[in-house]
């Protein structure tokens, strides 16, 4: 590297110590040259984006404390990356999302009970239950479609929901009502 007289004292002091400063990060932290090197680089990046406010008395001992400093960061992140991909790696595979057959099943069955246990409702619940349930229409608009209250369109809704959850509740074998 080569540096004119108009540089900053405090960047012409790194350009004169650069070899020193990647030998003093490679001896302290047992890093290759590339690491050491990266380091130094970014020391000089920094520099030239944001230099010190003040003057800096000692330019060489300033260099070294901030490219350790540096180096110690970097040293860090790597070791908690490095301990991340580790734990990753011990990680279990993720569990099949897809429903199994047996719950494939299972949700069958429970859908012959939902079904047989609204079939089983007086024709005007069921009715109200359908409309209200099945196809998401509004308490409101299922009173105004039947010509019924709102009071009598809320009864039926929780006398089937109570069927339904009665048809839930008893065993899949148990014979239905």
């Amino acid at each position: 590297m080569s540096c004119d007289s108009s540089a900053p004292p405090l960047l012409a002091a790194l350009v004169r110590h650069y070899d020193e400063l990647v030998d003093l990060l490679r001896r302290r932290f047992g890093a290759d040259r590339g690491f050491a090197r990266d380091v130094v680089h970014d020391v000089c990046v920094s520099l030239l984006a944001e230099p010190p406010r003040q003057p800096v008395a000692a330019p060489v001992a300033y260099l070294r404390r901030a490219t350790v400093n540096l180096a110690i960061d970097r040293h860090r992140v790597e070791t908690a990356r490095g301990a991340w991909v580790e734990s990753a790696g011990e990680l279990p595979e993720p569990a099949d999302e897809a429903p199994g057959h047996d719950r494939h099943i299972d949700a069958g069955r429970e859908l012959d009970r939902l079904s047989e246990a609204i079939a089983l409702l007086p024709p005007r619940c069921q009715q109200v239950f359908v409309l209200h349930k099945i196809h998401e229409m509004p308490q409101a608009e299922v009173a105004i479609r039947l010509g019924i209250s709102r009071k009598a369109v809320e009864k039926h809704i929780r006398l089937g929901m109570m069927a339904c959850r009665t048809a839930l509740d008893r065993p899949a074998a148990a014979p239905p009502r």
